[in-house]
């Protein structure tokens, strides 16, 4: 018996910690980014919550060096705050992704990091990684 069984809360987040907390889905439109030229794509992220509670969620999207979230090439990690996610509920955002004249032709490895918060954005319950392609012509 735990502390909080005293006080008729129950303790989530041991639950949240063992099981998937998260369905990722991507997709870029357009499909391709064109090499050595500067151009762009736009990535539409979706996060669904399978945990069966609410939390607060949150990604991080990590880029290879020839990518970037910015038309200089400087920004290749970008942290996307969900918010609270209700119990199998899908949140989306939209992220730009920039190519650059030292982008090559080839298939890019984007890295995505899903994290379950516990009060606030700086304590980490769970996480998920998902890995996807996106190919330069």
């Amino acid at each position: 018996m735990g502390i909080l069984d005293i006080f008729g809360k129950k303790d989530v987040a041991a639950d949240l910690g063992k099981k998937v907390p998260f369905m990722i889905k991507t997709e870029f439109t357009p499909y391709r980014l064109k090499s050595k030229v500067s151009s762009t794509v736009t990535m539409n992220l979706g996060v669904r919550n399978i945990t069966g509670e609410p939390v607060l969620g949150s990604v991080v999207v990590e880029l290879p060096r020839q990518l970037s979230f910015d038309s200089i090439g400087a920004s290749k990690q970008k942290e996307v705050r969900l918010g609270t996610i209700a119990s199998n509920e899908e949140k989306t955002a939209s992220i730009d992704v920039f190519g650059g004249t030292g982008t090559d032709r080839g298939t890019y490895t984007l890295t995505l990091t899903a994290f379950i918060h516990y009060r606030d954005y700086g304590h980490v319950i769970n996480e998920v990684r998902k890995r996807t392609s996106l190919e330069v012509i």
